[in-house]
């Protein structure tokens, strides 16, 4: 017998908010986190905008001892660290435990670690000065170093895995926690992703030409998904983590139930008919949506809203063209879609846990957040779906079921479908 599983908790290092309170007045205010950097014009780069966190690096000391944090490098580390021991403080648990907690694992994803934090490892080694480097580089340089840390700090004894699916990084961390409580391997799984955009990540996104570098005057307008305006992408950083119990496990505890993670689905479309490394297969897009759809038990008439992947880039209108195909709706019937890379730019392996979090917000509170900056809508979309699909202002409204999805390099593809606690 499979298990209901819902969210419980929810903590998020967002471009426009840190924590659950600053990041959903964001959302429902439409508040962008876009901002202009100095650092990237010096190193000539054509976009020169990021979405960062007003991260605060001294406040890790209230999550882990003088001792961790003395040495801590990992940019993304600290942005998943935060996330996740905020999700775990607003689940209504302790931080300390003497014992290993069985019945808990984690799944959270990144993409690479923190280059910016180990080109010191790169100039000491070719300097002949590997024995300067210290004892702290292999566990922050390993791929598996935000879920050690996560792990590590709150004693967590169940699975413990470190997922990378670019960017459908952080729906995927999710929906492996959701199957694990489903088939009974634990009864709480700490999910999320964490990234950071470094320089030298960033240079390598800015040389693809895939970047917005025409609103570098205006950063707050430069991320507009769905827009005929659209040039591009603008890259994030931040971290997302979600809290999933097993029904019952959390209602013996009097856990606040957020929302409820009903199914969903991950897949690639084999980079085969027209998907490639960079480019989905619309055929695998679609089999994923309505895979999500099938094991969730949910008809398609029932999405109230899409959270969509939307990067603000040409691949906006035939990511609208294959959820038609997939839920078979369109016009006005289609539901209504947001983009929250509108506000916070394309956070990479961090969008999925970022976005997710904003999903359960808006079923929690009973919201959709607008899509800024769309003022001229892309034509190729509404030739397809309503324009009153396309939510500009925050509406408040029933919303019981939402369809969250990311599509990632390599051709992967995840949907998640969470909804209203009955």
């Amino acid at each position: 017998m499979t298990k209901r599983v819902v969210v419980t908790g929810l903590g998020v290092v967002s471009p426009n908010g840190i924590g659950v309170p600053s990041f959903l007045h964001a959302i429902k205010n439409g508040i962008s986190g876009i901002k202009f950097m100095p650092r990237y014009e010096e190193l000539n780069f054509s976009c020169r905008l990021a979405g960062m966190p007003d991260f605060e690096w001294v406040k890790l000391i209230n999550y882990i001892s003088e001792v961790t944090l003395h040495g801590l490098k990992g940019t993304n580390i600290a942005y998943g660290l935060a996330a996740a021991l905020d999700a775990w403080a607003d689940s209504g648990m302790d931080y300390e435990t003497d014992e290993p907690r069985w019945e808990t694992g984690c799944v959270f994803g990144n993409s690479i670690a923190d280059t910016e934090a180990m080109k010191n490892v790169i100039i000491r080694v070719d300097n002949k000065e590997a024995k300067k480097l210290g004892s702290r580089v292999v566990e922050q340089a390993m791929n598996s170093g935000v879920t050690s840390y996560i792990a590590g700090r709150l004693g967590l004894g169940n699975k413990v895995i470190t997922n990378s699916a670019a960017c459908a990084t952080g729906s995927q961390a999710i929906l492996m926690g959701y199957e694990y409580i489903k088939h009974g391997y634990a009864k709480r799984m700490l999910t999320g992703s964490a990234e950071h955009v470094d320089t030298y990540v960033y240079g390598a996104f800015d040389s693809m030409r895939v970047l917005s570098w025409k609103f570098n005057d205006h950063p707050e307008q430069a991320s507009r998904p769905m827009s005929s305006s659209a040039g591009g992408f603008v890259p994030g950083s931040g971290a997302g983590a979600l809290v999933l119990e097993e029904l019952d496990f959390a209602l013996a505890r009097n856990a606040k139930i957020y929302a409820e993670v009903l199914g969903g689905s991950s897949n690639s479309g084999g980079q085969r008919q027209g998907g490639t490394m960079t480019a989905a297969n619309s055929t695998g897009v679609i089999r994923c949506i309505q895979q999500a759809l099938a094991s969730s038990r949910v008809d398609s008439q029932q999405i109230d809203l899409i959270s969509g992947h939307l990067t603000a880039t040409n691949a906006d209108s035939k990511e609208i063209q294959n959820w038609s195909d997939a839920l078979k709706r369109a016009g006005d019937d289609f539901p209504l879609i947001n983009s929250l890379k509108s506000m916070i730019g394309h956070c990479l392996s961090a969008a999925g846990s970022i976005e997710s979090v904003a999903a359960v917000l808006q079923i929690a509170h009973q919201f959709v957040h607008p899509n800024i900056n769309l003022e001229d809508p892309n034509p190729e979309i509404t030739n397809k779906i309503g324009i009153d699909c396309l939510p500009v202002d925050m509406i408040k409204k029933e919303i019981n079921i939402v369809a969250k999805a990311n599509f990632g390099f390599g051709d992967v593809n995840s949907c998640l479908i969470f909804s209203k606690y009955n």
